[in-house]
């Protein structure tokens, strides 16, 4: 099967030694450390792990799953027991999603630079793949799960085995035939290719091949006119379509003779389908592409709650790794919880628990070195300051020394703001949100009156002689400034060093909308429990709306979620918080929903907020939407699914059978949920060819989820995988589509006689952990109509 990636496949010194295989110690804790046999396997894609080289070996990762690999002195676990084993000879291997980091240490200084340079040789050459060299590595994996034996081909048993293991029923008399077929040498056995061809006979797609003959004169190609007429009326590329045709047919025909020729294949039509251009997800909406000029106020910001904690809000651990996950999926708030440490040093930790403590300069450095390595947008540390006064002078003084230049410490120009910076206008900032001793308006004086006192004294230097101006009167300050300087000999309970550096985001406690708009500025910010902010939706929601516009907004999770669950932002979005506050270590459907919204712009943390959430006296009320908003119905023919995974790989004879739910969410009267009927014993080709249909009153704010189970009559279904995105950032595509129309309901042909955006897209599912399952996908064809006003139908 190694013949797969043969040619293509980075081979060095490095790699070849991971080949070979090598004695690392696995270090979980500082109570477990022990020795483990590692080896890169044949394929150059997977390694293993026995207690002993020729041991009972057992697959340990995939280079697919390594996001990168770290030097031993940048592990806080192999930090501390840096006296037993030199941190030259540790490193630490980083994965995609949740999964905890693997530290490892190598016997020298040697042996980790082999495995730490061929990892970044190999996570870069898995990072560089296109769509068939991805696909090679996946089967490559599913051969080393099917090679039982390990001798690099698969006999009949091994590959009935590896159908169970890959969700495939089939019949045994059908199974042989098709391996037969694909035994070109007739050894008896599958070898590379001939793996493929077995491959490639399972996954025929006879719902593409249909749409594919639809535009097809002979039904083994379309020419240049015939795929054109297929993105103009299906996909609803419209004039473009032509130009969009050539490029197309260029980057997914796989036969050069069908590049010169301009035409299109099934292999390479079906290629298309499963790109990025046949993907649900628009690509003109990935980068960012929004206004990011406008007030801090008028967008989402990703944010996160009690950063530090990577398990649970009593007895998890607290670690610097929660804010390096953090900022590199994309946060920019970030929570630093602060308290008094030992040797007059702050800590970090979730105050009154057992969870444990890392010091606050380490936090501060781990953010100056990840805060702009996924976004250049500013990020912001709110500060939850429970310091005595001298340890806020190390705070301030910390925060100074290490984040330097990237800190923001006064207001961009020096002068007084008429309301919040944008996005764009503090890139590579890091803000300070925390209570201030002040306003804003009396720091800028009193920097004005320092600058007017030193200017004096320059002179008072410079004339000497007697009777000079100012020699007997010196500056008068006024005299509130004279009693704030009596205030600061008196040691407040905060430092007035770490009170200037709150800037923009000064919090301030919320006592209802009305005070704030008669006592606050727009440079303050208060923070809700959700119990709080739900409740303000339902009593105030357009008020919330209208106090969202001029003012920040951060919700957090209820302290009776000591178990880091999540609750549902949507509500909050609805009324247009900004930094809504999530546990980002817990998984689960909030945390999907929060993704969702922030996997546009470039996933740089910022999304800008619906017009009539931007609007101080907007009109809008999330719990009775009215005009001027347009309802859309939306259609969804779910076709198929390709290649579900099983939720447990070791159950060789369970076979799932899969259902599709849509969910919508977004204001409450549009928030439904719909699903296909299962399929059963079929995980690898399901077919449904079922069609679904919502009404949304306001798109601007819905987001879709797309969850696939494995459905279980005596208990909660099983979950395969799912993806989220918002309606805003579907792909559009055109008319009625040819699978549909023999949908019997006469409202759904009513509905689809005016469809504005139909196409048929693939989806590509993501775990439970958020990363993705490549190749599992299903096949759907989308639809949406807008409504006139008054339409009913």
């Amino acid at each position: 099967m190694a013949s797969l990636m043969q040619g293509r496949l980075p081979i060095n010194q490095d790699v070849l030694l991971m080949q070979k295989g090598m004695l690392l110690r696995k270090v979980r804790s500082k109570s477990w450390k022990k020795l483990r046999y590692f080896r890169l396997q044949d394929d150059g894609m997977t390694v293993w792990h026995a207690r002993q080289a020729g041991g009972n070996a057992k697959p340990s990762f995939s280079i697919s799953d390594v996001e990168t690999v770290r030097e031993g002195h940048e592990s806080e676990l192999l930090r501390s027991l840096a006296e037993e084993f030199p941190l030259e000879q540790g490193f630490t291997i980083v994965f995609h999603g949740r999964r905890s980091n693997l530290d490892l240490v190598a016997s020298s200084v040697e042996e980790a630079q082999i495995w730490m340079q061929g990892l970044h040789h190999l996570v870069d050459f898995v990072t560089s793949m296109d769509q068939k060299e991805r696909l090679d590595q996946w089967l490559s994996d599913w051969f080393q799960r099917g090679d039982k034996n390990q001798d690099g081909r698969m006999c009949f048993p091994e590959v009935q085995r590896l159908l169970h293991l890959m969700n495939v029923e089939m019949d045994q008399e059908y199974a042989l035939r098709l391996f037969q077929e694909a035994d070109a040498s007739q050894s008896g056995t599958l070898e590379g290719e001939e793996f493929v061809e077995f491959y490639k006979a399972l996954t025929k797609r006879p719902e593409v091949q249909e749409v594919f003959e639809n535009f097809s004169a002979d039904g083994q190609k379309l020419t240049l006119l015939e795929f054109v007429d297929f993105l103009r009326e299906e996909q609803n590329e419209g004039e473009r379509a032509s130009d969009l045709a050539l490029e197309l047919i260029d980057r997914y025909e796989p036969s050069e003779s069908g590049k010169v020729r301009h035409v299109l294949s099934l292999d390479g039509f079906l290629s298309y389908l499963c790109s990025k251009d046949g993907d649900i997800f628009n690509p003109a909406r990935l980068p960012i592409h929004q206004d990011m000029t406008q007030p801090l106020t008028h967008y989402y910001i990703n944010s996160s709650h009690n950063t530090y904690l990577v398990g649970d809000q009593l007895c998890g651990q607290s670690s610097v790794e929660g804010y390096i996950r953090a900022l590199k999926r994309g946060c920019r708030c970030v929570e630093v919880d602060i308290w008094d440490g030992p040797s007059g040093e702050p800590i970090v930790y979730h105050g009154h628990t057992l969870t444990s403590r890392i010091p606050f300069k380490d936090v501060v450095a781990t953010v100056a070195q990840y805060a702009f390595q996924t976004s250049d947008y500013p990020v912001i540390l709110s500060l939850e300051n429970h310091c005595s006064w001298e340890q806020q002078q190390v705070t301030a003084q910390h925060l100074t020394e290490i984040l330097g230049e990237q800190l923001l410490s006064t207001t961009l120009d020096g002068l007084l703001p008429t309301q919040l910076p944008s996005p764009e206008e503090l890139r590579r900032k890091i803000l300070v949100k925390g209570k201030k001793l002040q306003t804003l308006e009396e720091d800028l004086e009193e920097e004005e009156e320092e600058v007017l006192e030193s200017e004096l004294e320059g002179q008072q230097e410079a004339e000497p002689e007697p009777g000079a101006q100012f020699e007997s009167e010196p500056l008068e300050l006024s005299p509130r400034s004279k009693d704030k300087k009596k205030d600061k000999k008196s040691k407040p309970v905060m430092c007035p060093a770490l009170s200037a550096l709150v800037v923009y985001l000064k919090s301030v406690p919320f006592h209802s909308f009305a005070h704030s708009r008669e006592h606050y500025r727009f440079y303050e910010t208060s923070s809700f429990s959700e119990t709080k902010a739900k409740s303000l939706i339902k009593e105030a929601g357009n008020e919330f709306v209208q106090h969202n516009a001029w003012q920040l907004s951060r919700v957090y999770p209820s302290g009776l979620r000591t178990d880091s669950s999540n609750y549902n932002p949507q509500e909050l979005w609805n009324v247009g918080c900004q930094m809504v506050a999530m546990n980002v270590q817990t998984a689960g459907l909030e945390m999907d929903i929060y993704d969702g919204l922030f996997r546009q712009n470039g996933g740089c943390g910022y999304v800008l907020k619906p017009d009539f959430l931007r609007d101080a006296l907007s009109s809008f009320h999330p719990e009775r939407p009215i005009s001027p908003f347009k309802a859309q119905t939306l259609l969804i023919q779910v076709i198929s699914g390709q290649q579900l995974p099983k939720e447990d790989m070791t159950k060789e004879r369970a076979i799932v059978d899969p259902l599709v739910r849509v969910e919508i969410f977004g204001v409450r009267p549009d928030t439904a949920r719909q699903e296909t009927s299962h399929v059963e014993n079929n995980g690898f080709n399901p077919y449904w060819g079922q069609t679904l249909c919502f009404r949304v009153l306001v798109p601007d704010l819905a987001l879709l989820r797309f969850v696939v189970e494995d459905y279980n009559w005596k208990t909660r279904n099983d979950f395969i995988g799912q993806y989220t995105l918002p309606w805003t950032c579907m792909q559009e595509g055109g008319p009625v589509p040819h699978t549909l129309a023999d949908t019997p309901a006469p409202a759904v042909l009513l509905m689809l006689s005016s469809c504005l955006f139909p196409g048929y897209r693939h989806i590509h599912l993501l775990s439970k952990d958020g990363t993705s399952l490549h190749p599992a996908s299903i096949f759907v064809h989308i639809c949406t109509r807008g409504e006139l006003e008054g339409d009913e139908s």
